[in-house]
């Protein structure tokens, strides 16, 4: 048995040095010291021994296993400080190397052309104003000179809720809401932008889309002071150098009405493909306020006067910044967005 313990002491402790990890370890703890370790084996077999011998072998036995017992304490004591340290180094974080920070998000080009929009005109002393998306027939239509029997109807291609409720086909109801808010007050000087639905969808057109409209009521508003206004607005959205133009057209709720036209963005007026040689790029429609629309609004056209103007804001927006199809506007490529 003196033998045996001898080779199980020379055995354990080389086991014991090679042991790299707690995990290991532990497995020695077992293998060793455990219920059925291989020093526990040899103690069983004291029972054969002479009585006189015994006392001898199992204070032998002892100091072995305190030997052990020992070793594996200062063992585990520097594993666990290794181990830590290793831990400690793995979560460090390296101050030479070039910091990752938070990608920022961007506006959206229509969000940017909304308030570049309002800050022209609230800089001219508009005021903002805002409506329901869902809107009333009387509203959108009625309380524009545009009755039900109107030809004019079939111009916007209209999403109806029921027959006298739709989703509003441009942001002019919000001028026949402010007239009858404010009335008789003057003057009424408003920019309603907002989102409007019509079924249309394809390179230039969406079934929802941004407006801005622009109204001013006073005692004396000519047409000239509409002329000055939209020049003013060119010039500050697409350079000092820009030149309008209005061309007669027809549009229900104001008389007299005109196109208005910028000189091209791309050719400055020279001819190009993108104005079809013309040197004019369509912007928006705008007119003097029809005199039904100002007694529908609760005002006396014998004594009062205003213009009007509407403008797509997907067309200022693919003007200002070259876009030559509307569809990337509301895809949502942080691609093309991560450009504005």
């Amino acid at each position: 048995m003196r033998e045996q313990l001898g080779l199980l002491k020379e055995k354990a402790e080389k086991e014991l040095s090679q042991c790299k990890r707690l995990d290991d370890l532990n497995a020695f703890r077992v293998k060793y010291m455990g219920k059925k370790g291989e020093l526990t084996k040899i103690l069983r077999g004291m029972g054969k021994l002479p009585a006189a011998e015994r006392p001898v072998m199992g204070q032998l036995a002892n100091k072995i296993r305190d030997s052990l017992e020992n070793k594996i304490a200062d063992l585990t004591e520097k594993l666990k400080k290794k181990e830590m340290e290793q831990s400690l180094l793995a979560e460090s974080i390296d101050i030479t190397l070039p910091g990752i920070g938070p990608e920022l998000g961007r506006q959206h080009p229509l969000s940017l052309v909304i308030e570049e929009i309002e800050e022209i005109f609230l800089g001219m002393g508009f005021m903002i104003e805002e409506g329901p998306e869902i809107e009333l027939d009387y509203y959108n239509f009625e309380a524009l000179n545009i009755p039900k029997d109107h030809p004019a109807r079939e111009m916007q291609d209209s999403f109806y809720l029921s027959p006298e409720v739709l989703l509003r086909t441009h942001t002019s109801p919000v001028q026949a809401r402010t007239m009858e808010k404010m009335r008789p007050h003057l003057p009424v000087k408003i920019i309603v932008p907002g989102k409007v639905y019509r079924r249309d969808d394809d390179a230039t057109h969406s079934p929802m889309f941004h407006q801005v409209e622009g109204l001013l009521i006073d005692q004396v508003v000519r047409f000239s002071d509409l002329k000055g206004v939209l020049l003013n607005f060119a010039q500050q959205m697409f350079g000092a150098d820009q030149k309008i133009r209005l061309r007669p057209s027809f549009f229900p709720f104001t008389e007299p009405s005109a196109e208005v036209d910028i000189s091209c963005v791309m050719c400055k007026g020279t001819g190009c493909r993108t104005c079809g040689q013309t040197g004019w790029l369509e912007v928006l429609g705008a007119g003097m306020v029809h005199p039904r629309v100002l007694e529908m609004g609760g005002y006396n056209p014998e004594e009062v006067s205003g213009f009007a103007f509407g403008m797509g804001v997907e067309r200022i927006a693919m003007l200002k910044y070259g876009i030559d199809d509307l569809r990337l506007l509301f895809e949502n490529d942080v691609r093309f967005l991560r450009q504005f």
